[in-house]
């Protein structure tokens, strides 16, 4: 169902819940999506399992770290995240993501400071019990979810956090890390990344290691960020599904950060998932190319400016130069029509990366949109049962198999 509502003449809603101003997007990617009785009733009747939520380094950025600064039982209109929107969105599950920039390695901070990410993590759950629940297993998920409770894990974004270390990886398994990105920005000793010179050509011995470790612990080999080459060698390597916890389709929009075919083929068997990012660069097909250099330039500039304000203002200042458009949440749906009809119904899931990103496509402006994908994909022909696993079905039968994996080492 769609219908476009005017309130003003500078004004149009998206919903009646969330209103644009006119000027902020052209008449041609007006995502006008009103969420039907019917689909509120099945979205409602699953709920929200998201891959990759970056509101932890958000809160380190704008608010000190601090829950009095910014309390996110209130609504934060400046940010993506907060406790009425989210369940206004219907999430249930949400891996946190302790994103620390890949800097921090050249630095010998990466660990200290993915350590005082998670302590963000706990510090919100603790601040609002009646809300979150730390989870670790299958089992703990299904409890917080009886309990009306959302379900909260912690995903490492970035192999440098463990400075080459196995140690240190199972130190931050033991603290409640439950996914690792392999790689960030940066190529690693022992990993390529998607946006950085290959040095590897995937992953080397310890590389290998380190997945075979993640497996015997259970904890989800994560490959987003990776270079295509890595994605192939974690596949061959791994025992367990893998996820992709904020990745797109690279058919639908050419960026290095999105899953090429190759490797949506090779989901069906490994038993993975592929959650679909949000971010307007990786997503609508223009955007991908013009941000294509955007992790280049980040790099030029890190070596530039080492003060982190001086960097992100640089960084603002690129992209204010090199504008790009938001494209729409019918983007967004396209990835996962796409990554359905390669890799199939259960290998895919919702990675927004919200509170993570610069720009966001008309119609997925926050987490409490996440009820206008249901509808467009009810709108595409999508059954409840199909909505169900993209929306947390798939994701929990990727921690159960990773689980059982982990078992039998």
């Amino acid at each position: 169902m769609r219908k476009l509502i005017r309130l003003a003449t500078n004004v149009m809603c998206l919903t009646a819940l969330a209103c644009v101003p006119i000027d902020r997007v052209s008449a041609f990617q007006i995502a006008d999506v009103i969420v039907s009785p019917r689909a509120a009733r099945i979205h409602n009747a699953t709920f929200v399992f998201d891959g990759h939520n970056d509101l932890p380094y958000t809160l380190k950025k704008v608010a000190s770290s601090s829950f009095v600064t910014m309390d996110i039982a209130k609504p934060q209109p400046t940010i993506h995240t907060d406790i009425p929107r989210l369940l206004q969105g219907n999430v249930g599950g949400q891996y946190w993501s302790v994103y620390v920039p890949a800097a921090t390695a050249s630095r010998g901070t990466a660990l200290l400071e993915t350590l005082e990410q998670i302590q963000i993590v706990h510090a919100m759950i603790n601040k609002y019990p009646e809300t979150f629940a730390a989870v670790s297993n299958y089992q703990d998920i299904v409890r917080a979810r009886r309990q009306g409770k959302i379900a909260s894990l912690i995903g490492v974004e970035g192999g440098h956090s463990i400075e080459n270390s196995v140690g240190n990886l199972h130190r931050l398994y033991d603290l409640g890390a439950r996914y690792m990105t392999l790689t960030h920005s940066d190529t690693l000793k022992w990993a390529d990344s998607a946006t950085d010179d290959a040095k590897h050509q995937g992953l080397n011995a310890f590389g290998e290691e380190i997945v075979r470790q993640m497996n015997s612990l259970g904890m989800i080999v994560d490959l987003s960020h990776v270079s295509q080459s890595t994605m192939h060698d974690a596949l061959d390597t791994t025992k367990a599904p893998i996820m992709f916890s904020h990745s797109s389709a690279r058919s639908v929009a050419n960026h290095v950060r999105n899953v090429p075919d190759s490797v949506l083929e090779r989901m069906r068997s490994n038993g993975g998932i592929v959650m679909v990012n949000f971010f307007s660069g990786f997503v609508d097909p223009e955007a991908a190319v013009i941000m294509s250099t955007m992790f280049d330039v980040s790099r030029e500039l890190r070596l530039k400016y080492s003060d982190d304000d001086e960097f992100d203002t640089a960084v603002k200042r690129w992209r204010a130069a090199n504008p790009y458009p938001r494209g729409t949440i019918y983007d967004v749906v396209d990835h996962i029509d796409h990554i359905v009809k390669i890799a199939g119904i259960d290998h895919v899931g919702i990675g927004s990366d919200f509170d993570g990103v610069s720009k966001l496509p008309v119609g997925l402006e926050d987490v409490s949109t996440y009820p206008r994908i249901t509808q467009i994909l009810l709108d595409r022909g999508y059954s409840r049962r199909d909505v169900d696993k993209i929306m947390s079905s798939n994701m929990m039968r990727v921690i159960r198999q990773v689980e059982r994996v982990a078992a039998q080492q």
